[in-house]
């Protein structure tokens, strides 16, 4: 099967449209209020790593939904004029996120380049997920 735009056309646009931070960068800018850091990653992915102490946790599977002011799904953590620093494992689906959500006009968005694991190699600072039965925690929230 040939793709009309395979996944490597996509990360370059997407790269080449969107801001990408080092791990350094986004550390220095933890506790700006406003700024606010956003896991994408899969929940179980969050259990066996961690995150990044403060994070809101919105899945990738949920962003658009969470971000668009008009979906039933959304999520006023969204709609607060923040500065969004997405990031994923690798770096790769943040990218792509950051991109569509920007796509969206949700700005200003950037993303973490080289993601969670980036961001342990520098040895930042990581946590456990906060438990589901954390009712103040976003993640706690049902995603629909």
């Amino acid at each position: 099967m040939v793709m009309k735009k395979g996944v490597t056309a996509l990360l370059a646009e997407a790269e080449a449209d969107i801001r990408t931070l080092s791990p350094a960068e986004a550390h220095a800018m933890m506790d700006d209020p406003n700024v606010r850091l956003v896991d994408i990653r899969d929940v179980r992915e969050l259990d066996r790593k961690g995150m990044i102490p403060g994070a809101l946790h919105a899945p990738r599977g949920m962003l658009e939904f969470w971000v668009d002011p008009e979906s039933p799904y959304h999520k006023p953590a969204f709609a607060t004029g923040q500065t969004f620093v997405l990031y994923c494992a690798g770096g790769l689906r943040s990218a792509l996120a950051a991109k569509t959500l920007q796509d969206m006009g949700l700005e200003p968005v950037a993303h973490i380049g080289g993601g969670f694991a980036a961001w342990q190699e520098a040895e930042l600072p990581t946590a456990p997920r906060p438990s589901s039965s954390s009712s103040s925690h976003p993640s706690s929230k049902k995603t629909g």
